[in-house]
């Protein structure tokens, strides 16, 4: 299992309650580390923060055998006896692995970022946490067409809703839109300012970003998989890539980037992992 998230460690549990063994390498800090709480999670009806659960999910995948230990891959190949990896760990040889890598969040260069996004000012999963945003002032910043579409996403749940369209300081923007320069932009405690020289400040309660994001496919793609035009990993109904024997589930193989969708998916490539064991082992 290459990713400690959610998706990994949730397909970890799977199979180590399917009697396998199993080995996570944990490369770092997972992307749910930036949720100060989140609501949509099933089970947690009053919330839960991204460490909380992250803590939850090693904790349980331990107690069913998993072994998860630090680790950054940096290549992935196959092998006689289906694949080696290596890395900052020495080297592993697997007869399967499963990829739940995620993806990074492309991020402006906003004094005070990190701990907006912890507490919860600025955020980036309108999905996630649009309802904890009904009838607030909301700004949405971005550069191309996403940032439209999350705008309208957003409508769903407050009407006041200004578009932040990167850009130079003087440059102009379509009419529904405001241009800006990162520098105009201030995280106070109680809200995020638009200060334009010549303007009033504008305030708004959450700043929402839609810059996107990339997959972290590299190894995939090293080892021959195959991605679709946004830079997704093709998987089939598995959650197969067109490697053989290799596995992703999660962000790295769509764009939804939900906790609830890769904990499915992670159900359904550790299942299929199993049965292909079964087989052979």
């Amino acid at each position: 299992m290459v990713g400690a998230g959610p998706t990994g460690l949730t397909a970890a549990t799977y199979l180590a309650r399917f009697r396998r063994r199993v080995l996570v390498l944990d490369g770092g800090p997972s992307r749910a580390d930036w949720i100060p709480k989140s609501h949509n999670t099933p089970g947690f009806p009053q919330g839960i923060g991204g460490p909380e659960l992250i803590t939850r999910l090693r904790s349980q995948a331990q107690s069913h055998g998993a072994t998860i230990q630090p680790g950054r891959v940096e290549t992935l190949r196959a092998s006689p006896q289906g694949f080696r990896l290596e890395g900052d760990f020495a080297r592993v040889d697997a007869l399967t692995v499963l990829l739940a890598t995620g993806v990074v969040d492309h991020l402006p260069a906003i004094e005070g970022l990190p701990a907006a996004i912890l507490s919860g000012r600025v955020r980036m999963c309108p999905i996630c946490d649009g309802y904890e945003a009904i009838d607030r002032r909301l700004a949405v910043l971005g550069e191309d067409d996403l940032v439209q579409r999350e705008a309208d996403f957003l409508r769903t749940y407050s009407p006041d809703i200004t578009i932040l369209r990167l850009g130079p300081a003087g440059g102009a923007a379509p009419a529904e839109a405001t241009c800006v320069a990162l520098e105009q932009l201030e995280i106070e405690p109680d809200a995020v300012v638009l200060r334009k020289p010549g303007e009033a400040a504008r305030r708004f309660d959450h700043l929402y970003l839609a810059l996107g994001c990339s997959a972290q496919a590299q190894l995939a793609v090293a080892a021959g998989a195959r991605q679709d035009e946004l830079g997704n990993l093709l998987v089939d109904a598995h959650q197969a890539t067109t490697v053989d024997g290799l596995y992703a589930a999660g962000d790295v193989v769509r764009g939804l980037n939900q906790i609830a969708v890769g904990a499915g998916e992670a159900a359904i490539a550790a299942t299929a992992i199993h049965n292909r064991l079964r087989s052979t082992v």
